[in-house]
């Protein structure tokens, strides 16, 4: 019989789905569309979003390290409550209002990814190591990923259906109910559900327990400057983790994007706004397979074979988008999901075992920042390429279409070298390293 999991680490499952299970992602780009931003717009606010992670990213990560991570993870859903409120009541009339508003919503939400980053993973794998049960992470990420899966799945079919005015009317007249809503209106009721989840993910977070409460000695900021330094030569100076977390950087970003432009993508392919949620929902069924692949791969294959298999798919997948074809994009957006459960699961596993515990947090930080530093980078110039092809296109979804082939070119070229590059650590004794 399984042994079951500590308390923290169960809870930890908990926090990631309640906080990651959002109920507008399938309609996520023609939400901010539809309440009267452009896609250029709101790929500079995905770069707001993207800035914000980066700037708050380290200093909280250090602060983690340093206080303790449970009150990083409690202040990652209260600020998460914070911005889904913004978003809830934004004002619909104004534009130029409406931008600032939802920039303000970015900001938050970057400050509520960065203050949960690496504090809620450090918390849980902190309670494995003190109860001698390190090994037990791999069944925690694949625990995680399948109930994210199914939140995934459940968040995505109702979030579209409660986004589609047509079918919450249906649904009020079969109840007997009168009154009816208007689009504006019910774009809004996949925001109010995630509030919701925002304030599940505050009474979970309030329930975790510091695994060691000694972190709260008290040292100056220039002590935790200095020794966020330290932890980025120790980085840069041990390749493996240098490498995993720049093939996390360089992968992870070309599949953001996409997954950002989704229901664009579905409406470029035909597909009406009424099958966004279970489109969305059946793509994220992927995280049922990925768990499995993960362990067998982990068993069978080195780590640089993990992630060349992973940078392929995403590519391949990404590339495979621009054809306008309601079966290829299936496909192709299945395809991603798989590479986006495997890249979070290698990589977590990776870098938690060669952490040094103290610091395990701000490594993790490191991760985040470099993935999130790249995003918004990435996103910058995406914003200025679909400017530039929108100019010389008949339509949006031809612009969108020509992007979408730019994407793994690119980082086509920005993977090449550091493969070529982890030619030097490929003979490490990475098994002894990681034991």
């Amino acid at each position: 019989m399984a042994v079951p999991l500590p308390r923290n680490a169960r809870l930890f499952c908990w926090f990631r789905v309640f906080f990651n299970a959002r109920f507008y992602y399938p309609v996520l780009a023609v939400f901010f569309v539809d309440l009267g931003l452009t896609l250029d717009e709101f790929a500079i606010l995905n770069v707001a979003w993207a800035a914000s992670i980066v700037f708050f990213e380290l200093p909280l990560g250090a602060l983690a390290d340093r206080i303790g991570r449970r009150p990083l993870v409690v202040a990652a859903a209260a600020i998460m409550v914070l911005e889904m409120a913004v978003l809830a009541f934004a004002p619909a009339d104004n534009p130029r209002v409406l931008f600032w508003v939802f920039f303000v919503n970015r900001v938050l939400s970057g400050l509520a990814e960065a203050a949960a980053s690496g504090a809620d993973e450090a918390l849980a794998y902190d309670t494995l190591v003190a109860e001698g049960r390190r090994d037990q992470w791999p069944q925690v990420l694949s625990r995680l990923q399948r109930w994210m899966a199914v939140a995934a799945m459940g968040s995505m079919i109702i979030g579209a259906k409660v986004y589609d005015a047509s079918q919450v009317n249906e649904v009020l007249a079969a109840l007997g109910f009168d009154a009816r809503v208007d689009a504006l209106t019910s774009a809004r009721f996949p925001v109010y559900l995630t509030l919701g989840l925002a304030f599940c993910a505050l009474a979970v977070s309030l329930r975790m327990t510091e695994t060691k409460p000694e972190r709260a000695a008290k040292s100056s900021i220039g002590d935790a400057v200095r020794r966020t330094l330290a932890i980025g030569r120790w980085i840069y100076t041990t390749p493996f983790a240098l490498a995993v977390i720049l093939f996390a950087l360089l992968v992870d970003s070309p599949g953001r994007i996409v997954v950002t432009l989704a229901s664009s993508i579905y409406r470029m392919n035909g597909v009406p706004e009424r099958y966004f949620g279970e489109l969305a929902a059946l793509l994220g069924a992927v995280g049922f397979i990925a768990p499995f692949i993960a362990v067998r791969l982990m068993r069978t294959c080195s780590p640089w074979l993990i992630y060349g298999v992973i940078a392929l798919t995403m590519l391949t997948a990404v590339y495979g988008l621009a054809t306008p074809s309601v079966e290829l994009m299936i496909l192709c957006m299945a395809a991603l999901g798989i590479a986006f459960n495997l890249l979070g699961f290698f990589t977590s596993h990776y870098l938690n075992m060669i952490a040094p515990s103290e610091s395990r947090a701000t490594v993790l930080s490191f991760r985040s920042l470099a993935g999130n530093l790249s995003y918004g980078v990435f996103g910058a110039l995406y914003a200025v390429g679909f400017r530039w092809a929108a100019q010389a296109a008949p339509t949006d979804d031809d612009a969108l279409a020509r992007t979408l082939e730019w994407i793994p070119v690119t980082f086509f070229l920005l993977l090449l070298p550091v493969f070529i590059g982890a030619r030097k650590v490929r003979n490490m004794r990475i098994c002894e390293k990681l034991g």
